[in-house]
């Protein structure tokens, strides 16, 4: 019976393993495919109706620069937008890794760092490339120092709150566990890149973009790794067959 538990237990988890690669592909190509679809569309001015459409959606008609909803609502907005700043963001993860490096988890804490740092380079170089001016018909209720497209706070949140929740779904094998990490962090970047467009800082689109780059960067990491996983278990596996 023990046996049957484990043998089950394991062939589970083998099936997991054979089919995280299929879907983060999955999400990468879709990621990428998004963000160029909507990079294009925003060149040709085809994405601008819409953009101001759902821009205005979330003001007072009567008066733009007036944002929806009672005053608590924009307060509420700028302390969860303030979860996609690099801050926030920043010492989140400079205590997540010096957790790690403490625990002598050199390899997470190398996967965290490089993950959210080299996010942060690509959010950055494609702001640059696409230099697309921040929404100019409503007040902007938030500081903004960079280009528009895409959202670094959409993005970055995506990248930063996956790749943390990847390293606690690798603790546990519950499923109900392992959904709900990844529905906050979805969540979580779901609701600082509507506080973009709440605030005014930037067109739907931009957000859009971020998510759509972020959630395939955050997938191309995690196949990374995966596969270096994969690599190190056979290496490991047959090193006793070759009497290493």
């Amino acid at each position: 019976m023990t046996h049957s538990i484990t043998d089950l237990v394991r062939g589970m988890r083998d099936t997991r393993l054979a089919t995280l690669p299929v879907l983060l592909i999955a999400i990468v190509a879709a990621g990428i495919g998004v963000f160029l679809s909507i990079a294009h569309e925003m060149g040709e001015g085809e994405i601008d109706a819409l953009d101001t459409r759902l821009l205005l959606m979330l003001r007072n008609p009567a008066d733009p620069s007036d944002p929806i909803g009672p005053p608590w609502l924009e307060e509420a907005a700028l302390e969860i937008t303030a979860l996609g700043g690099y801050p926030v963001i920043v010492l989140t993860l400079a205590v997540v890794i010096g957790y790690l490096l403490m625990a002598k988890k050199l390899g997470p804490a190398l996967y965290v760092f490089l993950s959210v740092s080299v996010g942060t380079l690509l959010s950055q170089a494609m702001k640059r490339f696409y230099d697309r001016p921040r929404p100019d018909i409503v007040a902007h209720l938030d500081v903004i120092h960079t280009a528009s497209f895409p959202s670094g706070h959409a993005m970055m949140s995506t990248v930063a709150y996956l790749t943390l929740a990847t390293l606690i779904v690798r603790l546990v094998d519950d499923f109900r566990v392992r959904a709900y990490v990844m529905s906050v962090a979805i969540a979580v970047s779901v609701l600082v890149g509507i506080s973009r467009v709440y605030l005014g800082v930037h067109w739907p689109s931009d957000v859009a973009a971020g998510w759509a780059l972020g959630a395939a960067w955050a997938s191309f990491s995690w196949l990374v790794v995966s596969a270096l996983r994969r690599l190190r278990r056979q290496e490991e596996a047959a090193a006793p067959a070759s009497g290493g």
